[in-house]
């Protein structure tokens, strides 16, 4: 007589040093965009476009970046439908209408995508077997989001 024992997910502590790292660090440009994007202000509307379109296109990075790892998923997969290759291109497909739109629109438009994505992530995850990535995923597209809502009000 087997009972199966389902075990926990790990915390988002028992997850790869260098996830966490590298996660945590991949926050700084946003909040140094933000932070750009609001002490610059009017004063040197050159530097301002640079920032804000930097901002952008590192916020554009990051969604893609989202949206791709369901691709790895789907690849690891022995059998899978289009689902995930489609849903995987279309953060990028978004990001990128965002990037060439006035940065007051398009990092409002980033910020809301980064909640989007970790909404669906929260529904599939699991079914992957990603399941214990979201908290970490939590904190990083909230903290991201918010960065790209602040520097969108600042541009």
């Amino acid at each position: 007589m087997s009972a199966a024992v389902s075990a926990a997910p790990p915390s988002p502590l028992s997850l790869h040093p260098m996830a966490l790292k590298l996660g945590h660090l991949g926050l700084l440009p946003f909040a140094l965009g933000a932070l750009l994007i609001w002490l610059i202000g009017d004063r040197n509307l050159e530097a301002h476009a640079f920032v804000t379109l930097g901002t952008s296109a590192y916020a554009a990075l990051v969604i893609s970046f989202l949206g791709g790892i369901y691709w790895g998923f789907a690849f690891r997969m022995p059998e899978t439908t289009a689902q995930p290759f489609i849903w995987g291109i279309v953060p990028s497909l978004g990001a990128w209408v965002a990037v060439v739109m006035p940065a007051y629109a398009g990092l409002v438009l980033q910020g809301a995508m980064l909640i989007v994505c970790y909404l669906v992530d929260r529904r599939l995850y699991p079914e992957y077997g990603a399941a214990a990535w979201l908290t970490l995923r939590f904190r990083l597209s909230a903290g991201a989001a918010l960065c790209c809502f602040l520097a969108a009000a600042g541009s």
